[in-house]
Parts: structure tokens; C-alpha cells; sequence
């Protein structure tokens, strides 16, 4: 009994990591199959050991996705998960249950896809859209209206509806979209996002709307939470019709049957339709039509007893696996990636996949010859599952990353801090070429005009090494490039001049320090005073703002203290850059330097607009409540930051005050 508890007590340690990476990193690192495996694991070991408190165990629980940054609220009806099988016998056997408890009742089933993507509650009060929730942890989840009210296909207002209603769904990202940012993404050197799930799952979660915006979710809607007048709808196959009325992307078949063994037919029907669908879909939802016996059903503590989803197997197929290929980064970072033989799966032929890093290829052996068996579970990059030993060729010996490396050229050494190598030769061409293109990205300097094609030609004709080069162009130089005209060419000299008074963050962005990103980059030039103040500032002085930890003050104090890079700043300053924060110029605001918290919806502004409002009076904002927080400017259905802020005596503003204040 000792040792089931001790392996109860790993398994749901095992499992709350991997809630953590799926519900709130949107980083997941093992399939939902693997994941259903160790849930099935851990709820038959506490079956046996009854007596064993299971009460905050993982098996009794839908996840949680909510982050501290986002307001949270309370859904009318939870948001509860469905119970899940691969089998067939599993599924007939919830209809043979269903017919036991109701055996003189005909039970017709609707049958629906199941997307692949992050569930949502939309709230409508007389007929208007007022919020968008979460899932959450199924009773309470995040309010990410500011996110999901640009997405197509929500209409504002319902005609003829019932006074309150909540309406549910899926949003996810379309397979172009997805493919669209990636491609974006692979000529900026960054690490490519694994799925359309994660990365919906991350852009609904965005603190910037702006951002949000920029990249394209689609959204589609099956079902009803709470009803006022409750009994408007009496069966679920009239909520897929009055949605479509009212003008929701619904889901495009659906399937009414009469018995179980008809809904298992239409899951056959959908396995074969389902490559044509829009959105990704990974199984089918049966539930019971009849709401008057869903009721008489009832729920167990995380689960309803009338539905259940039936996951499709994920795609697998063997291939070759040619040769391993590396990808390099902007910090110089080394990626490897498998070229397979084109192989067929879940409609699309396959021919690359991601293996992570070193650890990952030693942990499975994967050497290049190797016949490998690949999975795509609404993956975009397939993943190597692992490799068949019995077709691996006599002569085949491990891959050596570090060898492969030298093979190539490629200076490199493994970063101690991570499983991940990075090129050391700052003279690297692709380095550089990676370097240049991250710098004139959108997020970083924006400069227009200046796309993979060209800076390629820069670096192989030596005209750019470094970003300070880019200001050394001039127009006879560019002329000389291929597809160059003189106006283009003006045109890219007028974009470098522009750049030249972008954001202090921008110019933080664009360096490409290690571990430093948008926010990071953002926290920094709200901390500091200029470019100068950072780069002079101890890893201590570094620590002390908010978003920055130890590692990331560690590569931030390491990069500045490099002399190379001290001329690469010395050169910026030259050319006319931008070193100064923008609170700067504020001069003697009083609210300098303060910390703000934005918590609930206010009325009339966005969340970007007051904290573009605080950061032009020199004030930053914050995600978080803490004794350091100055002010917190308090919306409609604040939560648990307004409770914070109380209990530690913390200025509470409305939106009226909050304006005062910025005015003043």
C-alpha cells in the first residue's frame, strides 16, 4: 500500500506539470493520448485505495487556465470537461448505461465535431455581447473580451433572444494562419510555434489587444450555458439552428441519430470528413438530444452522464528519416530538424519535423537513416515518436550534434544553462543574416522594406555585419542589388531614417540579448532611464525589476559588458538612435516612475489605452499586485487583484479618478 501511494503521489505530480505547460503555457509536451494514459493511470490507482483523500486530485478537476494579469469571473453554468475514450466499446458501453437508465425512452444522439482548439463563454445580456470567458477552472474563468471581440463571426447583437445567455464554443486558428506566422517567424531566426491549439491558446491570452489583432482566430459555436428564461430551448439540435440564425460560425455538419450504434456510423462518417472541415478537429462529442433527460441524467463531480467525446487515434506513419538539418536563431541559437521522406498524414504530406534540441535526439536515439515513426495530432510540425530498431542500417552509429556541427563549420558551444547550442563566431553569416532580420522586424525596429532577400545580399557582399551597419547604406550601394530600383531604394534609405526615433524598447527588442523579449524589453525602458542606464546597471540593480529574473539580469549584464557590443552601442549613438525612455521627457510628473495595475472592464477605455495613457506621464504598468504597486485602477467585475490591493492599502482609482490623476 506504501509504494501505490507513493505512485499516486508522483502521478499527480506528473500530471499538475503537465496541466501547468497545457492550460496556462499553452506549451504542452506530451500528446492528449499520453496525457488521457496517465489520468486513466492515476484514477485506477486511487480506485484502489478508497480511503486515500482524493479530493484535490487532477482526476477530479477540468484544469485551470487562468493567469493572475486577467480579471476572473464566474460562469452562470461551470464549464465542465466530458469524460473521453478511444474505444469503440467504450463509447457503445455509455450508450448501453444511458439505455439501462432510461429503457422505455427512444435515445436520439447528436453527434458533433470535437475542435481542436481553446473553449470560450460568451455572454449576451437583452440581446447584446458583454464579455468573453475562459474555461478556466470550469466554475470561474478569465474575462478576454479585449481579445476575442474582433474575431469574425461574433455577432454583436442577437435579435429575439432570451434576456441572458451564454453561449459556447471553440476558438482556434486556421491551418493558413498558422502556417503564415511560422513562415514569419523562420525568416527571423525565432522558434516556430508547435500547433494552431498552442498558439490560439496564446493569443487569446495576450495582455496587448494590438498584438492579439495581428494575428487572425477564427471562432465557432455549438452549445448553451446558461438560459433566462431556462426552458427556451428544449433539445441541443435547436441551438445549432438558432445559432446559425443569429448569425454564429457554427460547426459545418452535425449528425442526429437514433441509438448508439447509429452515432458510431456518423463518427465513421466524420473520421473521413473531417480533412476538409476549417477548423482542426481531433474526435466527436455524442451527446444525448433531450434536454429533459440530460437533466434526469445528471453530472458527475467534473463531467456530464449524457455526453461524452470519442478522440480519433493520432495519424502515424513510418518513414525515412534523410538527414538531420539545423536551423539557426538570432542569438545564434542551434535548432535541429528531421527531413523525412514525404510521407501522407491527416491530409497533408510531410516531410520535415521538429526534434527539439540534443537531449531529445540522444533520449531517442535518432540517427539519420533511421526508419522513424512520426505523428501528426493537429500537429503542423509532426514530431518523431520514435525510431524502429529493426530497419536501422548495420553501419548506423548515434548522431553527434557536436561533431555534426564541426562537420559543417559551425562554431558552437552548448549553453550550460540549456539543452541548446549556440553559434560563438559572431562573424557567421547566417548568424548575421539572423541578427539583421530580427532587428528590422515588426516587433523590434520596424523597418519597412527590408526583407530576407535583401539582407542576404547585405551579408554575402559584405555591406552589413551588424544592425549599425544598416545606417551606413547608401543609395548606389543598394542599386547595385538584385530586383533594386532607385525608388525602393529610397525607400528603404527614408524606413532606416524613421527607425532612427523608434521606442527605447524597440531598440532593446531589436539587440537580440538572450532570454529578452517584447515584454522584458518594455519593463526595462519603464524601469530605466535610457539605454545608457541599463547597460551600466549591476545584475542586483537588473533583478529588482519586475519581469526580470537572475538568468535573464545574468545574460542582460554578460551582453553589455562584451566590447563588441559596447562599439555596436557607441555606433547607435552616433547614427542618432533613440536611448531615451519615453518618461523622460515627462520631466517633473510626480507619477514618474509609479506602478499601476489594471484590474476589471472600466467604461470607456481599452486596457492599451490606459496604459498607453500611464506611459506617457512616465508611469509603467504591471500584471501584478504587490507592495511595490502604486496605484490600481479598478473596472467593472474586479477580482481577486481589487482584494489584494485592499489588503495592502494600496490607492484604489476608478476610471474618472485614474484621468484626474493622468490630467493633473
Amino acid at each position: 500500500m506504501p509504494n501505490t501511494h507513493k505512485e499516486i503521489a508522483k502521478l499527480r505530480a506528473e500530471i499538475t506539470k503537465h496541466d501547468q505547460l497545457y492550460y496556462k503555457d499553452a506549451l504542452p509536451s506530451i500528446d492528449d493520448q499520453a496525457y488521457d494514459r496517465l489520468k486513466a493511470q492515476l484514477a485506477e490507482l486511487e480506485a484502489a485505495v478508497p480511503e486515500f483523500d482524493f479530493s484535490a486530485s487532477p482526476t477530479q478537476s477540468v484544469g485551470d487556465d487562468r493567469l493572475e494579469a486577467f480579471v476572473s469571473y464566474t460562469h452562470r453554468v461551470p464549464m465542465l470537461s466530458l469524460d473521453n475514450t478511444y474505444s469503440m466499446e467504450e463509447l457503445l458501453e455509455f450508450g448501453k448505461r444511458l439505455e439501462k437508465r432510461f429503457p422505455d425512452q427512444t435515445l436520439n444522439y447528436l453527434v458533433e465535431p470535437k475542435i481542436d482548439g481553446v473553449a470560450v463563454s460568451l455572454t449576451y445580456e437583452q440581446g447584446q455581447f458583454v464579455r468573453a470567458v475562459s474555461r478556466g477552472n470550469g466554475a470561474e474563468g478569465d474575462d478576454i473580451t479585449q481579445n476575442v471581440r474582433p474575431i469574425k463571426g461574433l455577432p454583436m447583437t442577437l435579435y429575439d433572444a432570451p434576456e441572458i445567455l451564454e453561449v459556447r464554443g471553440e476558438i482556434y486558428m486556421r491551418h493558413e494562419e498558422f502556417e503564415r506566422i511560422n513562415a514569419t517567424r523562420e525568416t527571423e531566426g525565432q522558434q516556430l510555434y508547435a500547433n494552431p491549439r498552442n498558439l490560439a491558446a496564446g493569443t487569446i491570452k495576450l495582455l496587448d489587444p494590438a498584438e492579439a489583432r495581428a494575428r487572425a482566430l477564427d471562432i465557432v459555436l455549438y452549445g448553451v450555458g446558461a438560459c433566462e428564461p431556462a426552458r427556451y430551448f428544449s433539445h441541443q439540435a435547436e441551438i445549432h439552428e438558432k445559432l446559425k440564425t443569429w448569425g454564429f460560425s457554427v460547426l459545418e455538419k452535425i449528425w442526429l441519430t437514433d441509438g448508439i450504434e447509429q452515432a458510431w456510423t456518423s463518427i465513421e462518417d466524420l473520421d473521413t470528413l473531417r480533412q476538409g472541415f476549417t477548423y482542426p478537429t481531433d474526435g466527436a462529442v455524442v451527446k444525448l438530444d433531450d434536454f429533459r433527460l440530460q437533466d434526469e441524467a445528471g453530472f458527475t463531480s467534473k463531467a456530464p452522464r449524457w455526453a461524452i467525446a470519442y478522440k480519433f487515434e493520432a495519424e502515424r506513419a513510418e518513414t525515412l528519416l534523410k538527414e538531420i538539418s539545423l536551423q539557426i536563431g538570432r542569438t545564434g541559437a542551434v535548432t535541429p530538424v528531421a527531413l523525412l521522406e514525404p510521407v501522407q498524414l491527416a491530409g497533408t504530406t510531410v516531410s520535415r519535423a521538429t526534434l527539439h534540441n540534443e537531449d531529445e535526439i540522444r533520449r531517442k536515439d535518432i540517427r539519420p537513416g533511421d526508419t522513424v515513426l512520426v505523428q501528426k495530432a493537429g500537429e503542423i510540425i509532426p514530431q518523431v515518436l520514435s525510431v524502429n530498431l529493426s530497419k536501422r542500417p548495420a553501419d548506423s552509429v548515434p548522431f553527434d550534434f557536436g561533431a555534426h556541427l564541426e562537420s559543417l563549420g559551425i562554431i558552437a558551444e552548448r549553453d550550460p544553462n540549456e539543452a541548446v547550442w549556440r553559434i560563438t563566431r559572431k562573424d557567421d553569416p547566417i548568424r548575421q543574416q539572423r541578427a539583421l532580420q530580427h532587428f528590422a522586424s515588426r516587433t523590434c525596429m520596424d523597418i519597412e522594406n527590408l526583407g530576407t532577400a535583401i539582407v542576404e545580399q547585405l551579408v554575402a557582399r559584405g555591406l552589413a555585419h551588424n544592425p549599425a551597419d544598416l545606417y551606413t547604406l547608401r543609395i548606389e550601394q543598394l542599386l547595385e542589388l538584385d530586383k533594386f530600383a532607385e525608388k525602393s531604394a529610397n525607400n528603404l534609405i527614408a524606413a532606416l531614417e524613421a527607425s532612427k526615433t523608434r521606442c527605447l524598447w524597440q531598440l532593446i527588442h531589436g539587440l537580440g540579448i538572450p532570454h529578452v523579449g517584447k515584454q522584458s524589453a518594455k519593463d526595462l525602458e519603464a524601469y530605466f532611464d535610457s539605454l545608457d542606464a541599463i547597460a551600466s546597471a549591476s545584475e542586483e540593480a537588473l533583478v529588482e525589476v519586475d519581469g526580470v529574473g537572475s538568468i535573464m539580469a545574468q545574460s542582460l549584464h554578460a551582453w553589455f559588458a562584451d566590447p563588441d557590443h559596447t562599439t555596436l552601442i557607441d555606433r547607435f549613438r552616433k547614427y542618432g538612435l533613440n536611448f531615451q525612455s519615453a518618461r523622460i521627457e515627462i520631466g517633473d510628473s510626480a507619477l514618474v516612475g509609479k506602478i499601476f495595475v489594471l484590474t476589471g472592464s472600466l467604461p470607456t477605455l481599452t486596457r492599451s489605452e490606459a496604459t498607453a495613457m500611464i506611459e506617457q506621464v512616465g508611469g509603467r504598468s504591471s500584471s501584478s499586485v504587490s507592495k511595490k504597486t502604486d496605484f490600481v485602477i479598478a473596472g467593472e467585475a474586479s477580482g481577486s487583484k481589487y482584494a489584494k490591493a485592499e489588503k495592502l492599502g494600496i490607492v484604489i482609482l476608478d476610471e474618472d479618478e485614474f484621468k484626474h490623476l493622468i490630467e493633473s
